[in-house]
């Protein structure tokens, strides 16, 4: 059995509301411009030990389903969403140890800008903090910004590629040694290792060096979910973290050994890459508790299949509104997120509409894990084992205080109990934990 510990990692859901009108979520609707819940999840966590929370996140209001933004905003779906950098830098002053990595899509910010804002994170997290480097992939969203629309697909990668090298060049204006701080001769800065860039590129230019100083780390940690081929290719070649979705633990090996590769074949190291897993755990006291538990939640998503279609199309930008639900799904295409349109094709089949998105929503991940503390524990070790991963990143849209307790209190110790998971940090900074095994 697994050997050696894996990683663990929160993928919340936006930086605002959480689970609107759904069990144990307290006065959310009224309390959510305060991220109290936030910071007490970060605490949590990191009394857990887990390597990371990233902060997903998207700067529009959908309106793809019915071509209308009433069901998004009368249920509470991805809005209001407040901005990650700022919920981030709360969180990281209510913590020590633990990775906080906001998204922030380079569409909607300037290189410069974004090297300057990620490397003060980094400063004032004491190197903790790291990027979930998005594209974009909705019209929508380009638009608030000025824009007609996004790009292709793969263009959007190839500018993204562009957008990666000048960033990296202005996290290094700032040369190791530059910072001298000598009192006695008073010299704060050696002007020798600060260096001007000068890039201009196809679709990016800056002049440089940064003025807010270096990063901590040298880099942040950068977090990337590539699922295309396009996708993959950019992940191997930029990213410390990616967040993989896929569907059994052949396809969890399969594309763990894909990504490594064209890691390797870019002349990366692939153990500096750690693959996590999307993962939704329902942990309950026993199995029937459990059991129990996830037919309430297929129940519900089977009440809620508007909803559901219409947090899909926000994503996919598909209007799903236009379909007959008791129909098979068609021939479905996007410009917008692939990967997940993918999935729900492949869990479709040859069901109808209703069938699909009731089946997709009550998917639990790469893997199902369902049972007791000690059951599931079990169960992500042996799909370690099969798949040859690096770790779980928690998808957990209802996210509460009760359930991250479920976690903090229940999983991790059992995980810790086998040898799993680390039961303290070896090191002060992200970067270090995230290659630590």
């Amino acid at each position: 059995m697994q050997t050696e510990p894996f990683h663990l990692g929160l993928f919340l859901q936006g930086s605002s509301a959480q689970a609107w009108g759904e069990p144990w979520t307290g006065r959310i609707g009224e309390s959510w411009m305060q991220p109290k819940l936030f910071i007490d999840v970060a605490q949590a966590l990191e009394r857990a030990c887990f390597d990371y929370i990233l902060l997903e996140d998207s700067s529009y209001i959908g309106e793809s389903y019915a071509a209308s933004r009433e069901i998004y905003l009368h249920h509470g779906i991805a809005v209001p969403r407040q901005d990650p950098s700022v919920v981030a830098s709360l969180m990281a002053a209510a913590t020590s140890r633990i990775g906080i990595v906001p998204t922030f899509a380079t569409f909607a910010y300037p290189p410069y800008l974004l090297a300057r804002l990620v490397a003060t994170l980094d400063q004032v997290s004491a190197g903790r903090i790291g990027w979930n480097m998005v594209t974009g992939s909705s019209d929508f969203a380009a638009r608030n910004f000025g824009l007609d629309g996004m790009p292709d697909h793969d263009l959007r990668y190839d500018m993204a590629d562009e957008y990666m090298d000048l960033v990296g060049q202005l996290w290094d204006s700032w040369e190791p040694g530059a910072l001298v701080a000598d009192a006695e001769s008073g010299k704060l800065v050696d002007h020798a290792k600060v260096r001007q860039v000068d890039f201009k590129g196809r679709w990016y230019a800056s002049r440089g060096p940064l003025n807010s100083g270096p990063c901590v780390q040298g880099r942040p940690v950068i977090a990337q979910a590539g699922g295309s081929p396009r996708g993959r290719q950019f992940a191997a070649r930029h990213a410390d973290t990616v967040v993989a979705s896929v569907k059994g633990t052949d396809a969890m090996r399969a594309y763990r050994d894909d990504v490594r590769a064209r890691r390797r074949a870019q002349g990366l190291d692939p153990a500096t890459m750690k693959v996590l897993f999307l993962v939704a755990p329902i942990v309950a006291e026993t199995e029937e508790d459990a059991q129990a538990l996830k037919a309430r939640r297929a129940a519900q998503v089977a009440a809620q299949v508007d909803r559901k279609l219409a947090f899909l199309g926000k994503i996919t930008n598909i209007d799903f509104a236009q379909f007959d639900l008791d129909a098979p799904v068609g021939q479905l295409t996007t410009n917008g997120h692939q990967q997940t349109l993918d999935d729900f094709k492949r869990k479709a089949g040859n069901r109808t509409l209703r069938q699909a998105v009731a089946a997709y929503n009550s998917d639990g991940g790469s893997v199902e894990l369902v049972g007791t503390p000690d059951g599931v524990a079990a169960q992500m070790a042996e799909a370690m084992q099969e798949a040859g991963g690096d770790g779980f990143l928690f998808s957990m849209p209802n996210i509460s205080r009760r359930s991250v307790a479920e976690i903090e209190d229940g999983l991790v110790p059992a995980l810790q109990k086998r040898g799993l998971v680390r039961k303290a940090y070896g090191h002060e900074q992200f970067r270090d934990n995230l290659l630590e095994f």
